[in-house]
């Protein structure tokens, strides 16, 4: 094994971080005017118009209280589903939280939400960050919470507060609290070189798993734990690798003959699924991790690549050109019953099933541009979500909301990452230190 503990940061679980939980801070129980609905956004219907909330700085340590701030703002702000208010805008300066605010000023500027909080230095030495929830038009508290937490890590607890009000306000998880393992590439083109990096969701605390002397593709997050898996072509061949991110060791999932690619774990991360190359063809086969006994699931001429369960762990989503041109098809976990799921005029790739179950996402490629979009497992509902010049390796959020993918058009250097959300919608691009392919979102951080 290979300790890669001086490349990554240390892994930082929820239960270390707030190390007395959450706590609920009580509604102060007052209604201004008549009782209306509770602000709900109803992301159901399409593409739902972005509510107008405002995110004050929080009070106590004013510059960590600043910034806490505005990292609620930012994710929520990426979400599509929110428009900060300008904190120019605002009617009031709050200075203690535990107050209800003045809701007819906060109407006259529009907000539906308002978040309020503080940040107050412990004698231990930790941070307890404290936020109310608000809903202007009702005139109440719709939610409170306070954490307590290492100074350092306030940027989770930021993440962490901006999923409590996402989940509130949509009535399904966020997304904020998670990471995204990718390729970082840097240097010329004939000279590129390639590093396993991580970094949180947002683009912040970027660190690298290896140090960019192999090869390294299509990197991979267990659904159950904190390890990856990816593909490493350092020595002459490739290898499938499992990299632990909480203690920093790697080790070979086995040694197959030929070639291995796009490794995936199942749901319960017990087992890792991949394609083997067997002179022309290539066929799909599962590893159990902990028997090292392997299966294999298809046996034709044909190429058969990409495998990626359903989220149940009953069916495997893969792309075969056995009909002629590579297509999507589905098939049992034991590998029969396959079934061919896409029927475009255009060659599919990559299909990656949404954590929800409800949608397969794909590239696709006809007339030389590449989309990604989605269908049903069954095939029907196809939708391109973007489109453009080489659109490839979509991902999901792990609450199936936002696919993330990357795009290398000519012209600009190398790739970028971009996400989009499953309407099709508010398209953005990830910021990333350099040129970034290949990515992968964590589950939400337990």
């Amino acid at each position: 094994m290979t300790n890669a503990s001086d490349l990554a940061k240390p892994y930082i679980s929820r239960r270390g971080l707030i190390l007395a939980g959450a706590a609920g801070l009580a509604s102060t129980g007052l209604v201004a005017g008549p009782a209306r609905a509770a602000l709900r956004i109803d992301i159901q219907s399409g593409a739902p118009q972005p509510i107008p909330i405002a995110i004050t700085d929080f009070v106590g340590a004013v510059e960590q209280g600043r910034a806490i701030a505005g990292v609620i703002s930012n994710d929520l702000k990426r979400s599509g589903l929110f428009a900060p208010i300008d904190a120019k805008s605002f009617p009031e300066s709050i200075q203690n939280p535990d107050l209800a605010p003045r809701f007819p000023d906060w109407r006259t500027v529009n907000a539906q939400g308002l978040v309020t909080g503080r940040v107050l230095p412990q004698g231990d030495g930790r941070l307890k960050v404290e936020f109310r929830l608000w809903d202007v038009f009702a005139g109440q508290q719709l939610l409170g919470q306070q954490y307590f937490t290492q100074p350092a890590n306030w940027r989770r607890v930021a993440h962490i507060i901006a999923d409590a009000i996402y989940e509130r306000l949509t009535g399904e998880k966020g997304y904020f609290d998670t990471r995204i393992v990718f390729v970082d590439e840097t240097g010329a083109a004939n000279r590129r070189v390639k590093r396993l990096a991580i970094m949180d969701q947002d683009g912040e605390n970027v660190s690298y798993l290896t140090r960019g002397d192999e090869l390294v593709l299509t990197p991979r997050f267990s659904p159950t734990s904190q390890e990856i898996t990816y593909m490493s072509y350092g020595r002459g061949e490739p290898r499938v690798l499992l990299l632990n991110i909480e203690t920093g060791q790697r080790e070979v999932v086995g040694n197959f003959p030929g070639m291995s690619f796009a490794p995936r774990f199942s749901p319960d991360g017990q087992k890792v699924i991949l394609s083997l190359q067997q002179g022309g063809n290539s066929n799909i086969f599962v590893m159990d991790l902990r028997s090292k006994a392997t299966t294999r699931l298809t046996d034709t001429s044909a190429i058969d690549t990409s495998p990626c369960y359903s989220p149940d762990g009953r069916q495997i989503c893969f792309e075969s050109d056995r009909g002629g041109s590579s297509q999507i098809y589905v098939m049992n976990a034991d590998g029969s019953g396959a079934k061919r799921i896409s029927f475009g005029n255009a060659r599919y790739n990559t299909p990656v099933w949404s954590p929800r179950g409800d949608l397969i996402a794909f590239t696709r490629q006809s007339e030389g541009k590449f989309a990604i979009g989605v269908m049903k497992p069954d095939g029907s509902g196809e939708r391109v979500l973007t489109e453009g010049y080489h659109n490839e390796g979509p991902t999901f959020a792990p609450n199936g909301r936002v696919i993330m993918f990357f795009r290398d058009p000519p012209g600009a250097g190398g790739p970028s990452l971009f996400t989009v959300d499953i309407t099709g919608y508010n398209e953005l691009r990830e910021p990333t230190p350099g040129y970034a392919s290949d990515p992968a979102w964590s589950p939400l951080r337990s």
